[in-house]
């Protein structure tokens, strides 16, 4: 038999080393493919780190006493409401220096909008600052002016004088979709220019106000808060603004703002300083699966009219107690959130249209919007006479308590209720703060402390907990579990 030339020609050990390196070659092959099916971020980091920024703000020093704290360690305890034992004033950096002097309070991110020199980022990274610093990747430094800023959606606007900046480009949030690639780029705990990346996770997280999050699983810390997230593209789709976390490092959670909703509060804060929204004047609540089958809405949906205030553009448009808001314009509420975010962005002076669910029928009703007032508190620390102290069950939660006197009754026009003396831990999270009046819990009307502790007590521990309570004029729920 004539031996066929090639390999099988070859000497035995000949044959076989052909055969391994042929082996060899094969694996590489499935290596690069593999490779290749996994994003390249080298590209994206090396366009855009130019226009992310390092912002560090600073303050003037005040009397202090206690131990020294990191200032990327503080933020994170700023940002998410956690006491801070021992914790001074603000951190004593030791040393001489003049009660004028300047010391650093926190570390944040941020990213230029403009060639001009505006800058975004978070309004927690400047709230309070006496001065904000914005250092650039070329490591020059300028003194920021704030233009503006928003606690309720957190973003900033500052302005440094340069031109010629590298601007980021803009995405569409809509076309993100769940399970695509993404990247931050910031200053974790201070370390300017980190480079991380992950997944969308999901969109349209509810955290309750007026924003709907982007969910990764991008690594961002502390530092990281102002921060621009990308998309494959390059394209801005969100600021890194919160994580969740039980240690204060990263646990695999991390919430964006959508930068289309950044965007429309960044406009407003470059044209007039301030951002104003929309309200109808009404209290609203949940709407049970139960409630939505016995009046026959036939789903659970809307948001129901728990109250209306006496004047508001709700009571004038002939909306009252017991209805079911089911459309604002024409968009379907689907949840209770939803409404607040869509008056909320409607210009105050806008004629719209609510559609009402009122004993099995729906009603279109024509309502101007008004404009939302500035926060204040319900009952002034002043305006506070002698009364009950604050129950063991409320200091658990982080509350401290009080009754409410006659007189602030009769004031607020109350038959009870009890006062938010201070607010921390979980309690502040699900948005309380002092100064506020709790008026139920649980859907359990709270009358003073001792009716607070019952409800308390009654809580199912394991499930969310709503919370209705006072703030100035304006009631409304306190929508994440706290307990």
């Amino acid at each position: 038999m004539r031996s066929i030339p090639g390999v099988c020609a070859l000497p035995s050990r000949r044959r076989a080393g052909v055969a391994l390196a042929f082996g060899l070659a094969l694996v590489t092959v499935v290596e690069v493919a593999r490779a290749q099916a996994l994003p390249d971020f080298t590209e994206l980091a090396e366009k855009w780190s130019p226009s992310v920024v390092n912002i560090r703000t600073l303050e003037r020093s005040r009397p202090a006493s206690g131990s020294e704290l990191d200032p990327n360690i503080e933020e994170f305890f700023r940002r998410f409401g956690i006491p801070m034992p021992g914790r001074p004033d603000r951190p004593d950096r030791g040393g001489p220096r003049g009660d004028d002097e300047p010391q650093q309070r926190g570390v944040g991110s941020g990213f230029i909008l403009s060639a001009d020199g505006y800058v975004m980022t978070n309004a927690h990274v400047v709230d309070g600052a006496d001065d904000v610093m914005v250092t650039l990747t070329d490591k020059r430094e300028f003194k920021a002016r704030i233009v503006g800023f928003d606690k309720r959606t957190d973003v900033a606007v500052v302005k440094i004088e340069a031109g010629g900046l590298p601007a980021v480009k803009i995405g569409d949030v809509n076309k993100l979709k769940v399970g695509e690639w993404v990247m931050a780029i910031g200053s974790p705990f201070g370390l300017e220019n980190t480079v991380t990346a992950g997944i969308v996770s999901a969109k349209q997280r509810d955290t309750g106000d007026y924003l709907p999050f982007i969910q990764t699983d991008v690594a961002i810390n502390p530092g990281n808060s102002g921060g621009p997230l990308l998309n494959m593209r390059g394209e801005v789709v969100g600021i890194n603004s919160q994580i969740y976390s039980r240690s204060g490092g990263f646990m695999g959670i991390s919430f964006s703002i959508p930068i289309d909703e950044a965007m429309q509060v960044s406009d407003q804060l470059r044209a007039t300083g301030r951002v104003t929204r929309g309200r109808i004047g009404v209290q609203i609540g949940q709407v049970t699966r139960d409630v939505a089958e016995s009046i026959g809405l036939g789903k659970q949906q809307g948001a129901l009219v728990t109250g209306v205030e006496s004047g508001s553009p709700a009571d004038k448009a002939g909306i009252e107690a017991g209805d079911i808001i089911i459309r604002f314009d024409g968009k379907s509420i689907d949840k209770l959130a939803d409404l607040p975010r869509m008056v909320g962005n409607t210009k105050p002076g806008t004629k719209s249209t609510v559609t009402v669910f009122r004993r099995g029928q729906s009603k279109d009703l024509s309502i101007v919007i008004a404009e939302v007032e500035p926060d204040k508190t319900a009952v002034k620390t002043s305006d506070r006479e002698p009364r009950s102290k604050s129950s063991a069950a409320a200091q658990q939660l982080g509350l401290t308590i009080s009754d409410l006197s006659e007189a602030q009754k009769k004031e607020l026009k109350l038959r009870g209720g009890v006062r938010v003396d201070a607010a921390s831990d979980a309690a502040a999270r699900a948005g309380l703060r002092e100064g506020d009046v709790i008026l139920a819990i649980a859907n359990a009307e709270v009358a003073n402390v001792k009716d607070f502790e019952a409800a308390v007590a009654r809580a199912d521990k394991g499930k969310p907990v709503n919370v209705l309570f006072r703030r100035g004029e304006w009631a409304q729920y306190a929508l994440s579990a706290i307990w």
